[in-house]
């Protein structure tokens, strides 16, 4: 089990970043959220096994199609056990 959080820079909001995040998250069976920042950012927790958050954060380098990504932080958290999808 993985827990990664990302901060996706760029132009991610208005561009139905989250909606698209939190579809593909909830198709890949991970639990987490998505939401944005008053900096203009997106941040994100993927909880599930590895393969599937590293699919997320393969996507949050692209995002969806109007999205344009500069910059994708990283983080790893340890496990918390979330349960569902949540767009904040």
């Amino acid at each position: 089990m993985r827990r990664t959080r990302v901060v996706v820079t760029g132009r991610v909001q208005g561009v139905f970043f989250r909606a698209s995040c939190a579809e593909r998250a909830r198709a890949l069976g991970l639990s987490g959220w998505v939401r944005n920042d008053a900096a203009g950012r997106v941040e994100a927790v993927f909880e599930g096994p590895e393969e599937a958050v590293a699919a997320m954060i393969r996507w949050c380098h692209e995002g969806p199609s109007h999205a344009h990504v500069e910059t994708v932080e990283v983080s790893e958290e340890a496990a918390a056990g979330e349960a569902g999808f949540s767009v904040r």
